[in-house]
């Protein structure tokens, strides 16, 4: 069968090859899922693989396939398989268990060892492919009634993850009731953590480099009742006087410099949330003694959040169908980029390199 994988280490290898078809019984004790592909959804972080900037191929195998946003249909379940059936829409998590305590209580996106496994990202094939196989653990059931959104199933994962982390961990102050959000970049990840945010009835910012004339992703954030702002026309520091300083802040932007920038105006007792994953060598400049003043004093906290597990990945979902509940077709308008199909992947990396591009994906089948 058909595949769209990279040799990694050498950029620009993205290819089409040939793979063979998974086998239901290759997971053991019955617990197998055969998933028919309809589409993959592709982001930075893929085309940071191809540029070689990370990601290694499986243990044996000099290629990787790439795609870790999948949605799909299952078409043979394990005798054990009890959650799915064939027919159902899926989406399946990204990371895998590793030996770490964390890994064997289910909490793989958590894990504290140093090598960690990722479907389409690092020792182990994604999902660009027409077929996949994968323990019935990681197999999310998907409603058929939202399957237009269901390639954004995987991103929305993350942005519930990273929003729900900042609440588990504000609970060190006892009470801690967030008015004002920002939510820094307005790509998939922006977007969908504004959502959220308004879901939750924060005042949210959502602060990306693009003007807002004539920009959909102006448009979108508008819709789902933020305050879209360009810093093309202000500082971070000038909109802080203007909107008053965030007491949450997810940074989705993919430019580590911001997130730093944001470590200066992040409000008492906040939460400043990374979601970005940077493979070059940017070098930054920073008022470390401010920043270090500010944040003890302050009482500030950062911390990172990865791609979720199998919860995570059912928060988003209803997070998505609320949201499409509240705001009629604007969940929709993140799809603007269809590829029909694999055949096409030369099509992948220069949409990807388009600032303008929101939502690139991959219609495999139907």
């Amino acid at each position: 069968m058909k595949a769209v994988a990279v040799h990694p280490g050498t950029p620009n290898s993205l290819h089409l090859r040939e793979i063979e078809k998974p086998k239901l019984d290759s997971i053991p004790n019955g617990r197998g899922v055969l998933v028919k592909v309809l589409q993959v959804g592709v982001d930075a972080t893929d085309q940071e693989i191809n540029e070689a900037l990370y990601g290694n191929a499986p243990v044996g195998d000099d290629f990787l396939v790439i795609g870790h946003e999948v949605f799909g249909r299952v078409e043979e379940v394990g005798s054990a398989v009890t959650h799915v059936k064939p027919g159902d829409f899926v989406a399946c998590t990204v990371r895998r268990p590793g030996g770490s305590i964390y890994d064997r209580i289910g909490r793989s996106d958590i894990t504290s060892e140093e090598v960690y496994f990722e479907r389409g990202i690092n020792l182990l094939h994604g999902y660009m492919t027409e077929y996949f196989v994968d323990d019935a653990e990681f197999i999310v059931k998907y409603p058929e009634s939202m399957a237009g959104i269901g390639v954004l199933s995987e991103p929305a994962s993350v942005c519930a993850k990273a929003i729900e982390q900042a609440y588990i961990a504000q609970q060190r102050l006892q009470v801690w009731e967030p008015k004002r959000a920002w939510v820094m970049g307005a790509g998939q990840i922006g977007l969908l953590a504004t959502m959220i945010l308004k879901l939750k009835n924060l005042d949210v910012c959502t602060i990306a480099r693009s003007a807002a004339t004539d920009n959909m992703k102006a448009e979108i954030a508008e819709q789902f009742g933020a305050s879209y702002i360009s810093t093309q026309n202000q500082s971070l520091q000038d909109i802080a006087k203007e909107h008053g300083r965030p007491d949450l802040i997810i940074e989705a932007t993919g430019n580590s410099r911001i997130a730093f920038e944001c470590m200066n105006i992040l409000n008492l007792n906040g939460a400043l949330v990374l979601t970005s994953v940077t493979g070059g060598s940017r070098r930054t400049e920073i008022e470390s003694d401010k920043i270090n003043l500010e944040w003890v004093l302050g009482n500030k906290l950062l911390l990172g959040s990865v791609n979720g597990n199998f919860r995570h990945f059912q928060d988003g979902i209803a997070a998505m169908a609320l949201g499409a509940a509240m705001y009629p077709g604007v969940i929709e308008r993140l799809l603007t980029h269809p590829i029909d199909g694999m055949d096409k992947y030369d099509q992948l990396i220069p949409l990807l390199s388009d600032s303008s591009v929101l939502k690139v994906f991959v219609n495999i089948a139907t």
